[in-house]
């Protein structure tokens, strides 16, 4: 088991592309948690002070909003605020708006996505495991 007090970890500066910011000057901050042996998950808490950028997500990322609030637009234009004790997930391979009005603080879970072949051979055996239920 690996536990920590989110407010403990060693934050590092995690800085937002300088092509992707459309407004202000974000200072982004992360610290990392713990990644599994195959190294295709990770756990990281994030914080952002006030701006509005881009960001591209380049595994499965879901989050947990632990202080502060963000304004999230997707690809589509939906529209959500996300504030303290909501929960979001954002498909690898996508962008979406980032609008901070003061400060942001999020837990975030991480996993690398099979390649396709791989998903869908997973999906095939779930599948015929009976119909793949999802359970905690």
């Amino acid at each position: 088991m690996i536990a920590a007090n989110g407010n403990n970890l060693a934050f590092r500066a995690a800085p937002i592309n300088p092509d992707w910011i459309i407004r202000g000057t974000p200072l982004a901050r992360v610290g990392e948690h713990s990644t599994s042996g195959d190294e295709a998950s990770s756990t990281a808490v994030w914080d952002c002070t006030a701006g509005e950028f881009r960001w591209y997500f380049g595994w499965d990322e879901t989050v947990v909003i632990q202080d502060g609030e963000v304004n999230v637009t997707d690809a589509d234009g939906n529209q959500r605020l996300l504030r303290a004790g909501d929960i979001a997930y954002f498909r690898a391979g996508t962008w979406s708006t980032w609008r901070i009005e003061t400060y942001v603080r999020k837990v975030a879970f991480l996993r690398k996505p099979f390649p396709g072949p791989l998903a869908s051979l997973y999906r095939l055996r779930n599948a015929m495991r009976g119909g793949g239920q999802k359970t905690l």
